[in-house]
């Protein structure tokens, strides 16, 4: 009997006890951490610095997650209101490469640790695809995100964002700071810089305030917050909540790092003593001390010139006999791989490292021995009528283009009668592979359509956007790769002709793949932004359609899809010309919009098509489709001759392409459609 009585006290004691166990740990500093500190998940783990590595430059696609073990009390227990909180913390994200990165950071407030379900890449490790933005996730996260994603609203790949109970930010801002205590002088951050950096979150129970602060290391705590958002909590926030961090990878390799943190209810986080708070790893090499650098030289200089000068000599010559290296590129020296770098990272240019192959040359997938970093690299003919500075000079240029629906290419090598363009390794490879031919996966119309606006948006960039006007001459299916997160990136650039802004392009001979080709190209020679549309056009028809522009096994009738689409819009029906893989599982109007517009951008007169900044616009839903209006049909009868091989000639984007060579052929490319502007 006496057993049973104190069992029956310890039942009603134990909700009291864990009421005052929450309610004493609203308060601690960790300056480093020690794996009795944190509850952690996922690939996150502590260093034997002290350092929290919530992810690690060695996993893609991962997630980690680090929380205070215990739970913490939030709600005032008289009158359940969210009390108020502070936090401050030291964090630093390290990426393989210095302009692009694998998702960012995020400090979180949960009902559980671990977050479970959540999903990798561009959910951070906080949501998944069907819990995010539900109300009973009861999450508060404040992001550093490092990647711009659409899907989300973010507002550019380097932003600090106020999540609740999803990634759309409630409100977000440029990563920065206010360096004057007005708030007039703003100076931006890079997250990913690869340097410590201090971030305040506050939130005034009283005031129903949040506010964000971030800061460089050692710059202290800034007067004016990044972030100011007045939002009652009680309803996001339960009594008793766990604190901690989620950070994930994506197809960028990109390590977290945690290094020091604070945390305090009812009051302002303590202060973290940075002078201890453990180092960052090191990136690069070591830099070498004065007496190295300045010292040594002058007293070895006279000693080591002559063997330096023969060392210089033997590496020259070896160079020119294997890598064809000439003066006139040594000013294009951080675009200029080494053959043996590229040999090493395909494994010899094994068959099995092959990713496709055709007229252009072969594929083969790669990491670069270095860096880690996955490459695609193209072994192309050397023959170029336009000259080799020429093409090496656009081709570089073009490397400096940055854009997220963009394949980056990173550079090129030259060997004896061969060119090496090294890209960015795209892992689902091209977009065709997912339309035509009966393909074992099939894109669903919301994957389609996100392609789609992604295409838009990297041509619009190349027209518009940047230092120069970039003509692409070869939108297709077969030049759109799709990356980890099946997002759109815009390749070949093989084909593409540079010019500034406000200037005439210059004529040249018509190149390009048919089905694509706009007819006043194939008669002038001249590339402008209209032809680039043109070919738009028949990338949206064989996206929404699940065909190619020119198909001659089909019915005569049918053959071309541009006329296909027409005669399916002329007798209003123009949704029986999707797809139907796509099944009933597609938006209407959005097919429709596309649909229409594929007939508008293949207009054969230019001044009819609209530019790529109204394309998206469309596509957004800014502005409504102006209704189009038939002009009938005839043909032109225009015929495009072959020439000689080249550069010009063939497809640059990685992938296979299985669409046919530019030859002498006739087809029908008349007014169809017109529509107001």
């Amino acid at each position: 009997m006496q057993n049973t009585a104190m069992l029956s006290n310890l039942v009603f004691l134990l909700p009291l006890l864990i009421s005052l166990v929450a309610s004493e740990n609203t308060n601690f500093t960790f300056v480093g951490f020690k794996p009795e500190n944190l509850s952690i998940d996922g690939i996150a783990g502590i260093t034997s610095t002290g350092l929290l590595k919530l992810t690690d430059n060695t996993k893609r696609q991962q997630m980690g997650h680090a929380f205070y073990p215990n739970p913490i009390s939030f709600k005032n227990s008289s009158n359940g209101t969210v009390s108020s909180f502070s936090t401050t913390f030291v964090f630093g994200i390290i990426s393989e490469y210095p302009t692009l990165s694998g998702h960012g950071i995020a400090f979180v407030i949960a009902p559980t640790r671990g977050l479970p379900g959540a999903l990798p890449s561009q959910f951070l490790g906080l949501f998944s695809g069907s819990n995010n933005g539900s109300a009973a996730n009861h999450v508060l996260a404040i992001e550093l995100d490092t990647i711009q994603n659409n899907e989300f609203d973010d507002i550019n790949d380097n932003h600090v964002g106020i999540d609740i109970n999803g990634l759309k930010s409630v409100k977000s801002f440029d990563a920065g700071y206010y360096a004057d205590d007005n708030g007039s002088e703003f100076r931006t951050l890079r997250l990913i810089r690869g340097e410590q950096m201090q971030v305040w979150v506050d939130y005034d129970g009283v005031k129903k305030q949040i506010s964000v602060t971030l800061a460089p290391i050692n710059g202290g705590k800034p007067k004016t917050p990044l972030l100011s958002l007045s939002y009652d909590l009680s309803t996001v926030i339960e009594k008793n909540m766990y604190v901690g961090f989620s950070s994930a990878t994506g197809s960028v390799l990109t390590a977290h790092y945690v290094t020091g943190w604070s945390f305090k209810v009812n009051g302002p986080a303590p202060e973290l003593v940075l002078s201890l708070l453990p180092k960052l790893p090191r990136i690069g090499a070591k830099p070498r001390s004065k007496f190295l650098t300045i010292g040594l030289p002058i007293i070895i200089v006279s000693l080591v010139s002559v063997a330096v000068s023969a060392v210089v000599y033997v590496i020259r010559r070896k160079r020119k006999f294997a890598e064809l290296l000439e003066d006139w590129e040594l000013q294009y020296g951080p675009h200029r791989f080494k053959y043996k770098d590229l040999y090493i990272a395909t494994k010899g240019f094994r068959d099995k490292e092959l990713l496709g192959s055709g007229g252009f040359g072969r594929v083969y997938r790669g990491i670069l021995p270095t860096s880690k970093i996955e490459i695609a690299v193209k072994k192309v003919s050397h023959e170029s009528r336009q000259g080799m500075k020429q093409f090496v000079a656009e081709i570089v240029s073009i490397g400096r283009l940055r854009h997220r629906n963009l394949v980056p290419l990173f550079g090129y090598c030259r060997r004896k009668r061969e060119l090496l363009l090294v890209y960015d390794y795209m892992p689902n490879r091209s977009l065709d592979k997912y339309l035509f031919d009966q393909p074992e996966v099939t894109l669903s119309w919301s994957q389609r359509f996100r392609v789609i606006k992604g295409v838009a948006s990297g041509l619009f960039y190349l027209h518009e956007e940047w230092e120069q006007v970039v003509i692409h001459r070869d939108v297709k299916a077969s030049n759109v790769l799709l990356d980890g997160e099946l997002n759109a990136r815009l390749g070949d650039f093989g084909l593409a002709r540079l010019y500034d802004h406000g200037a005439d392009p210059q004529t040249t001979h018509a190149a390009g793949t048919l089905g694509y080709l706009a007819p006043e190209h194939s008669r002038s020679g001249k590339a402008t932004p209209g032809t680039d549309v043109f070919a738009f056009g028949a990338f949206l028809l064989e996206v929404a359609c699940g065909r190619r522009p020119i198909e001659p096994r089909r019915a005569a009738d049918d053959d071309l899809l541009l006329d296909w689409v027409f005669s399916h819009w002329n007798r209003g029906e123009i949704l029986e010309a999707r797809d139907q893989c796509l099944g009933t599982d597609y938006v209407a109007e959005e097919v429709e919009l596309v649909l229409k517009l594929g007939l508008l951008c293949s207009h054969s007169e230019p001044s009819a098509r609209p530019s790529m900044r109204q394309v998206v616009q469309f596509l957004e839903g800014d502005f409504p489709l102006p209704e189009l209006t038939s002009l009938g049909l005839c043909s032109s009868g225009l015929t495009f001759a072959h020439k000689g091989g080249g550069f010009s000639d063939f497809a640059m984007s990685y992938p296979s392409s299985g669409d046919r060579p530019f030859t002498q052929t006739s087809f029908a490319a008349d007014s169809l459609l017109s529509g107001g502007r």
